[in-house]
């Protein structure tokens, strides 16, 4: 399929020719790496959607919440995109990618997708492409795109700069609970949203969101934010209780910072930010290339022991200027 052609198709809503550009922003070859950013070019500016990042702790329920809060949505009309990042295995590389087959009633939804992708060396648990993928989905037309990431911990705040809402999920737990989730994602996170709220936990869930409401106002005020968020609430997404006072609690965040201009500020920043790092990888790429048996070789000599890494890094770096230099 040609590129003018991909990007028709997606922008008509296939959900065939959107997976198939997805799997072409993700894939590492040169060639596909090439035809990717044509694809992104065509269709830049096209759309824009509610981008709501999404992370908790294993075994929260992240994939429950997700298809209940997305037939919610569905049944307002509004067409709901997944993008979820499975971890991946250091050593095989491989990734499990079961959160379509977790989200089966979703998935089945014609205002549908999901997507799972595997996370890779990403810092973070967010695919390398996510947000050219997220660039996709807004092309397609979707009006939310839920991203939804590996783990919880400081690394985590990386799905900030893709977002423009971020919602930590976390289950109802004992008096440590706060000892188990850093401060830095704390920090990010606007809703704090304890699931599970039901049966016999809803009691233990109230009393933990009654713990985080409380530490939350402990924390310096962010630019953005209206009186009262962050905020912590309850949900259960197994009885679809909460979730409407939640979406509503988004709505109305999404409408603040819209007319405060704080939106259109941090899209900007995050635009400049995407930049600066692939700027940054792409230097790396070409530093690995020009300098060769050279990097190998300084590798060699850390690995061995006979020089340390800021050294050796020091020494391949002030070679390859001089050798930059000469050759201009």
């Amino acid at each position: 399929m040609e590129i003018a052609d991909l990007a028709a198709r997606i922008v008509a809503g296939e959900r065939r020719a959107l997976a198939r550009g997805i799997t072409l922003v993700e894939s590492a070859r040169a060639d596909h790496r090439a035809a990717a950013l044509t694809l992104g070019e065509k269709l830049s500016g096209r759309g824009e959607a509610l981008r709501i990042g999404l992370s908790g702790t294993p075994g929260v329920g992240k994939s429950t919440f997700i298809e209940s809060l997305g037939m919610q949505l569905l049944g307002e009309g509004l067409r709901v995109a997944v993008l979820a990042v499975d971890p991946t295995s250091a050593r095989s590389g491989g990734s499990i990618l079961g959160d379509k087959s977790r989200m089966e009633k979703l998935s089945r939804q014609d205002g549908a997708f999901i997507r799972p992708s595997p996370a890779g060396r990403e810092l973070g648990g967010v695919a390398r492409r996510t947000r050219e993928s997220v660039a996709l989905c807004e092309a397609a037309g979707f009006d939310i795109i839920l991203i939804e990431t590996v783990g919880v911990g400081q690394s985590e705040t990386a799905v900030a700069g893709m977002s423009d809402i971020f919602v930590l999920l976390l289950a109802p737990g004992g008096g440590d609970e706060l000892q188990g989730v850093k401060r830095g994602i704390m920090e990010i996170a606007d809703l704090v949203v304890i699931n599970k709220a039901d049966g016999d936990l809803a009691p233990a869930a109230r009393r933990t969101c009654a713990d985080y409401a409380g530490a939350l106002r402990l924390l310096r005020r962010r630019a953005g934010d209206p009186e009262g968020i962050p905020k912590a609430m309850t949900v259960s997404a197994l009885e679809d209780v909460g979730l409407a006072a939640l979406w509503a609690e988004i709505r109305a965040l999404e409408r603040f910072r819209r007319e405060s201009g704080h939106w259109a500020r941090t899209r900007a920043a995050q635009a400049r930010g995407w930049f600066e790092e692939e700027v940054r990888r792409g230097l790396l790429d070409q530093l690995s290339r020009d300098a060769g048996p050279a990097f190998e070789d300084a590798a060699d000599r850390v690995a061995a022991g006979r020089e340390t890494p800021g050294a050796a890094a020091r020494r391949l770096l002030n070679r390859l200027a001089r050798e930059g230099g000469n050759g201009a």
